[in-house]
C-alpha cells in the first residue's frame, strides 16, 4: 500500500462519503414510484367503479363508446404502473450500486427477489430500465392506436409501418438480453 498524505486521505475520505449524496436520489425515486402506485390504484378503482354499469348497457353503441373509453384509461393505468416500476428500479438500483446491497433481499431462497436486484454495475441499471421503457413506450403506442382514425391506405400503412418497428424494436431487445 502506497503512503499518502494526510490531505490526499482526508480528501479521498470526503470523496468516498460524498456518494450518499446518491440517498436523495433513491428517496425521490422510491417515493415518487409509491405516489405513481397510489395513483394507478386510484384510477384502477375509478374505472372499475365507471363500468359497474356496463352490462346493464342495452345499446351496442353507447357500450362501444364506454368499451373504448376503458381500454384506454386500462392501458393509462398500464403505463402509470410502468413508470412506477422505472422509478422503484431506478432507485433501488442506485441505492446497490452506491450505498449497500439490500441484505433482506438476498436472505433465504427466494429466488425472485434476488434476481430483481441483481444490479452489478450502471450497465445492468440501464438494461433494466430500458427494457421497461420500451414496455412503456409500446403501451403509448398502443393507446395512440386504440384512438386511431384509418381514414385512407396511406394511414394503414403507416400504423402497419409503426406495428413492424414496435415489433422489430421488441425483437432486438429480446435478442440483446439473451446475449
Amino acid at each position: 500500500m502506497k503512503q499518502r498524505s494526510g490531505l490526499e486521505a482526508a480528501f479521498e475520505n470526503t470523496l468516498w462519503y460524498s456518494r450518499w449524496a446518491v440517498l436523495v436520489a433513491v428517496i425521490s425515486s422510491v417515493l415518487a414510484a409509491l405516489l405513481m402506485f397510489y395513483m394507478a390504484a386510484v384510477d384502477t378503482f375509478y374505472t372499475v367503479d365507471h363500468l359497474v354499469t356496463y352490462a346493464g348497457i342495452d345499446d351496442y353503441a353507447d357500450r362501444g363508446e364506454i368499451r373504448a373509453v376503458a381500454v384506454a384509461q386500462v392501458v393509462e393505468i398500464i403505463d402509470i404502473f410502468l413508470l412506477a416500476i422505472v422509478l422503484m428500479i431506478f432507485g433501488l438500483g442506485l441505492y446497490e450500486l452506491y450505498i449497500s446491497k439490500i441484505d433482506h433481499a438476498y436472505e433465504g431462497d427466494d429466488e425472485a427477489s434476488q434476481h430483481m436486484l441483481s444490479i452489478t454495475s450502471l450497465d445492468d441499471l440501464k438494461s433494466r430500465l430500458g427494457k421497461v421503457i420500451m414496455m412503456i413506450l409500446v403501451v403509448k403506442f398502443f393507446e395512440m392506436a386504440i384512438g386511431m382514425e384509418v381514414d385512407d391506405p396511406l394511414t394503414l400503412l403507416m400504423f402497419s409501418g409503426g406495428v413492424l418497428m414496435t415489433g422489430a424494436a421488441l425483437m432486438l431487445t429480446e435478442m440483446v438480453h439473451r446475449k
